[in-house]
């Protein structure tokens, strides 16, 4: 699993804006880090992610779809396996990836991505 702080763009830290955290210096209470952490999900969900779980301190996001085989399966079937063809194309570019947000004790929005799949 790889750990490292959620980037946009050009490698920026994807971190809230200022308004979020209280005065110069100070840390974040549990209210100001929930606040962190529904930012940090909205701005995955405006770039294609869904949220699979969800709890006070954790969200766990989605971003792809598995194939459906039973579909494919019945669709070459029906084609003479032609339809095999776009079934192997789809199976080997097909990603479904996952991470895990969190934020830590200084307000930092923390990624942990699962393995691809």
């Amino acid at each position: 699993m790889k750990l490292r702080k959620v980037t946009a763009g050009w490698g920026e830290p994807l971190q809230p804006p200022p308004g979020y955290f209280g005065p110069e210096g100070s840390v974040p209470d549990e209210a100001q880090r929930r606040l962190i952490l529904d930012w940090a999900v909205s701005q995955r969900i405006a770039s294609g992610w869904r949220v699979e779980s969800r709890s006070e301190t954790q969200a766990v996001l989605v971003r792809g779809q598995p194939v459906n085989h039973v579909l494919h399966a019945i669709l070459s079937l029906v084609t003479c396996f032609l339809w095999a063809i776009v079934w192997v194309v789809l199976m080997a570019t097909n990603r479904v990836e996952r991470v895990a947000l969190t934020v830590d004790a200084q307000g930092h929005v923390i990624a942990v991505h699962a393995p691809a799949s």
